[in-house]
């Protein structure tokens, strides 16, 4: 028998609802059911709840023909759950691991028809809260169940749905549902508590409430969250259908005017405009649903405001606000004091370049400038390349200006445009600049000016995880600057990716309102493009003859082991390749940060990593043997043999962190070690008819976009403004 049905609403999760799905079934307790709810989501959210349903019997999908949001689409789960509990469990948060069996153990033993769970806000830094039980019962709240009024410090528990499992025919008994519109959950947790007979409450983490940087409700400004009052309404319109609950009316009015009051608190949520207004509501509501009786405000500041909004008075209440803001902005400003004293007194000729660009950044923006930059300024390549040279041919109006280190000048193709890093040339580039295009991030100093759109191309698709992600992950990490990160990452407009994994991914990692452009990445319109005959040419450049087979072999850079080299043997490989075998080697672009790049050839193996194009190796070899790294993504374009060669999977997934096992969803054929290398090709397994299966799954799930015209989708949204 189903114990739990849990019902998990889509729209626009697809950065999060694996991990959601994931804590769910993961558990280790199987007497449950997952009911997905894609209301009609843009992105790929229903997909993603199709391949689970796909996979795990317990999964159920419902596709909903329209948006009608959160509180409609939990309905429409609650209809088709069998369990006899339900649990709403929003989308972008997860369950705490092992935390089910306790769960279920607590359901079973004393059958509430509400149980409320524990649970932690996680930052976007995935720095847990602490819990909010201990301030709501300062003893632990034992395992006996009781009624709210009995205990009605239990509505100080933050009123959502997901913090709670409601026994299923309780809810059909009382006939609740959850409304439309913003602040669902008042309207539906607060009846729930009231009605229920038996509230349990189990003091053990078990939700992680997600505090996303963009999208929530939470962090939208809007007239929208005026909709607060009316769910309020909705509860005060449910104590008058029910007059035996008239004592708990005093504790579910102070709870109402607390959230309101928190929601006028919150700036990113209402405007300064209308913020006026939305007090005037509050108080309007206070007066209106005052309890005959009165009700008991809480204590020092916070009942200052209660008593300010009973008398209307606006304008108090704001300067109280101000003061408290003025108070809280001098302790930061005296903290941060000591650093710029000591930052002022090292002027440099760097500041008083920077110095420059802020003057430079009171010019106007230059209408047809675009700055381009890939790998740190390394030269010419990547995404920013194709995307330069599509916008030469479709918007010659724009001057293509690239950003390259001194010691790479002499890479850059002729007549490339250029401005060396460093320079009063290039602060007066990136400040004039009207699109900054860059497969990295620019650096901190550089503002995003109104009117000037900066594109992210990226340079891969991710295997490893990468941004915020990271932070789970603090060996391979290096001691980044998260809160920098985010910073440059909300300069974006565009965000550059080749297929719908790649835009999942950066959703969670890179958190921000820009807007994705998911068109295949620019770089591989090459690989799409490329003829026969530039093939041969390519071949001839390397001195590699027409029947000889070329193996490239490109793994990736271990951040948490920079001196660790996967166990490789050139001579091994090249005789179990044969005479007619030959193996080029490029090492990670992080290998040449110091600009010494390898030059080493040994016969028929050779060093390739100073070419400054890898899509000339790609379209040069046979067969690429790789690890982690993206370059898998973009080979398989050519539908060539892949290998993954992963000695350190383990310890890779342990310290680096992976957003998916591709050892487990290869591109071809795997070796876990340097023999099972050897005998991939001495077998010829790597090209065999299982390795040609798993590269044509793995091509229609990464590879679809890649028809040779994305560099022209880009340029003409982004340089061309056609939305098509």
């Amino acid at each position: 028998m189903t114990l739990v049905s849990f019902v998990v609403p889509a729209h626009r999760v697809q950065g999060w609802l694996r991990e959601c799905l994931d804590s769910i079934l993961g558990q280790p307790f199987g007497a449950v059911e997952v009911i997905g709810v894609d209301d009609a989501s843009p992105d790929a959210s229903g997909d993603i709840l199709d391949s689970y349903a796909a996979r795990d019997p317990r999964v159920r999908v419902v596709h909903l023909a329209e948006n009608v949001g959160l509180g409609p689409a939990r309905n429409v789960g609650l209809d088709r759950a069998v369990g006899e509990y339900v649990w709403f469990v929003d989308a972008d948060d997860w369950l705490a691991p092992d935390c089910l069996p306790e769960v279920a153990e607590r359901l079973r033993a004393t059958r509430p028809d509400v149980l409320v769970v524990d649970h932690v806000r996680v930052g976007w830094n995935d720095v847990p809260g602490r819990s909010a039980m201990p301030g709501v019962f300062p003893e632990p709240p034992g395992e006996e169940t009781f009624r709210l009024r009995d205990r009605p410090a239990a509505l100080h528990l933050l009123h959502t749905a997901w913090n709670r499992l409601v026994r299923r025919e309780f809810l059909v008994d009382l006939g609740l549902r959850f409304a439309p519109g913003w602040y669902e959950d008042v309207s539906f947790t607060y009846p729930v508590m009231l009605a229920a007979g038996r509230i349990g409450v189990l003091d053990r983490v078990c939700v992680n409430y997600r505090q996303r940087r963009a999208g929530a409700i939470t962090r939208t400004r809007g007239e929208r969250h005026f909709e607060v009052f009316e769910q309020w309404h909705r509860v005060f319109r449910f104590l008058d259908e029910h007059p035996d609950l008239a004592e708990l009316r005093p504790a579910v009015f102070e709870r109402m005017i607390w959230h309101q009051l928190t929601v006028l608190g919150n700036g990113e949520r209402i405007a300064p405009e209308l913020r006026p207004a939305f007090f005037g509501r509050i108080t309007a509501d206070y007066r209106r649903l005052l309890p005959p009786g009165g009700y008991r405000p809480p204590d020092g500041v916070e009942g200052l405001k209660h008593r300010l909004v009973a008398a209307g008075r606006w304008r108090t209440f704001s300067a109280l606000r101000a003061a408290n803001q003025a108070r809280a902005t001098a302790r930061t400003t005296t903290r941060r004091a000591l650093p710029v004293a000591r930052r002022t007194a090292r002027l440099t000729r760097d500041v008083l370049l920077r110095e420059y660009y802020r003057t430079e950044l009171r010019r106007p923006i230059d209408p047809t400038l675009a700055v381009y930059a890939a790998y740190w300024y390394r030269g010419y390549a990547c995404n920013p390349a194709a995307v330069d040279a599509a916008a030469r041919r479709m918007a010659p109006h724009v001057r293509g200006v690239w950003i390259v280190r001194r010691d790479r000048v002499g890479t850059l193709p002729p007549g490339t445009e250029y401005v060396v890093a460093g320079t009063r040339a290039y602060y007066r580039a990136l400040a004039r600049a009207r699109w900054l295009v860059n497969n990295v991030n620019f650096p901190d100093f550089v503002r995003k000016r109104s009117g000037s759109v900066h594109v992210q191309t990226h340079h891969g698709t991710p295997v490893k995880v990468m941004g915020l992600d990271q932070q789970r992950y603090p060996l391979g990490a290096g001691g980044m600057d998260f809160a920098g990160l985010l910073r440059r990452v909300d300069r974006w407009d565009y965000s550059i990716t080749a297929n719908s994994f790649s835009t999942q991914m950066w959703d969670r990692a890179y958190p921000a309102d820009y807007t994705t452009l998911e068109v295949g990445y620019p770089r591989n319109d090459r690989l799409v493009r490329a003829t026969a005959e530039e093939v041969r040419e390519l071949r001839d450049r390397f001195g590699v003859g027409p029947h000889e087979r070329v193996v490239l072999y490109a793994p990736t850079h271990r951040e948490h082991l920079p001196r660790y080299r996967p166990p490789f043997d050139p001579q091994r490989l090249l005789d179990t390749l044969g005479p007619a075998g030959r193996l080029l080697i490029r090492s990670h672009y992080f290998h040449d940060r110091d600009g010494r790049a390898r030059r080493r050839s040994h016969g028929r193996a050779a060093d390739v990593s100073d070419h400054g194009c890898v899509e000339d190796l790609y379209l040069v070899a046979d067969v690429l043997v790789t690890d982690y790294s993206s370059a898998m993504f973009d080979y398989a374009v050519l539908d060539r043999p892949i290998v993954v060669y992963a000695p350190d999977r383990d310890a890779y997934q342990l310290a680096r962190g992976v957003y998916f096992d591709v050892t487990a969803d290869p591109p071809g054929a795997v070796a876990l070690t340097f023999t099972e290398l050897l005998e991939l090709f001495r077998s010829g397994a790597v090209d065999g008819p299982e390795a040609t299966a798993a590269r044509r799954g793995f091509r229609e799930r990464f590879c679809a976009l890649e028809d040779g015209h994305a560099a022209e989708r880009v340029v003409r949204r982004v340089f061309l403004a056609d939305p098509s």
